[in-house]
């Protein structure tokens, strides 16, 4: 996870150089919104940079639940910057339609864009990998706004092929506001999902079926209730109440906990699995979480 926030930091510093520069020579309003969006990378990757560093830190005694909600809460700064310039990009489009400019030195910058996807593609590719691995939200989130830099990079070589070959000036100004509306889109769908972890929205449905059918394969697990799951994005975090025979030694129902948490904990490292064992026949009452404050 570390590394793949120093190699998104190194890669937006190096697309931010070429991109100003490719700016510079061609005028273009296109691959001026990829240079803010490369700006932006660089502001969000040096969040996530933050985040996961603050994420991976071992719970201590103000924070027993470790510091997992970091990642989402760089989340939702991403995609406030990432909405905020694309407010600003949108502007500076409409703009050119009324003062429209010639994009000159047009094979300079595709060659540019060109590099810039090849790199890009590279990054997401690794982040993909990390995000596999770890879960991480955070990776995720930079990951997600990086593989729509490729579509981003894609649309500027477009706009600037129809500008400078295909003598449509026109074109440039409406690629760099229909990428401005992709990235408003990408900022809700980063935003959306960040809001779901601070908010301890469920696991998926598959995983909680799967934690279950996990948990009834020990053949003296009678059934399981009350499953509650949640995830910082680094961690995921598992109850659940499990129907024990009731003739059971303390010890022996103390055992069975321990082999359901260790097959667990095999399908999800790092988990914090919390068993409350229940005998069999006994009718319980249990409280809905925060309905005593309605």
């Amino acid at each position: 996870m570390r590394m793949a926030t120093y190699a998104a930091v190194c890669m937006a510093l190096a697309l931010i150089l070429v991109k100003m520069v490719a700016f510079l020579l061609t005028n273009s309003v296109s691959i001026l919104t990829s240079l803010v969006d490369s700006a932006l990378d660089l502001i969000t990757s040096a969040v996530n940079l933050w985040a996961v560093r603050h994420a991976l830190t071992p719970a201590d005694k103000e924070h027993r639940f470790g510091h997992g909600k970091a990642e989402p809460l760089s989340g939702l700064a991403q995609s406030a910057f990432v909405a905020g310039s694309a407010v600003l990009l949108i502007v500076e489009g409409v703009s050119r339609f009324s003062n429209q400019e010639q994009v000159v030195a047009g094979e300079v910058g595709i060659g540019v864009m060109v590099f810039s996807i090849i790199a890009t593609l590279s990054l997401v590719t690794f982040q993909k990998y990390v995000v596999k691995r770890t879960g991480s939200v955070a990776i995720s989130a930079d990951s997600l706004h990086y593989t729509g830099d490729l579509l981003l990079n894609l649309s500027v070589i477009v706009a600037l092929v129809l500008s400078t070959y295909g003598g449509m000036s026109l074109a440039d100004p409406i690629f760099a506001i229909g990428i401005a509306v992709f990235l408003l889109w990408n900022a809700s769908r980063i935003g959306r999902q960040s809001i779901e972890v601070l908010m301890d929205r469920e696991l998926p449905e598959t995983e909680r079926r799967a934690i279950k059918e996990t948990v009834l394969k020990h053949p003296k697990v009678l059934d399981v209730h009350e499953l509650r799951t949640r995830s910082t994005g680094v961690q995921k975090f598992i109850q659940f109440h499990m129907v024990l025979d009731p003739g059971l030694t303390l010890m022996e129902a103390h055992s069975i906990s321990d082999q359901v948490e260790m097959t667990l904990t095999a399908d999800y490292p790092g988990a914090d699995i919390i068993i409350h064992q229940d005998p069999e026949g006994v009718e319980e009452y249990h409280q809905p979480v925060g309905s005593a404050l309605v």
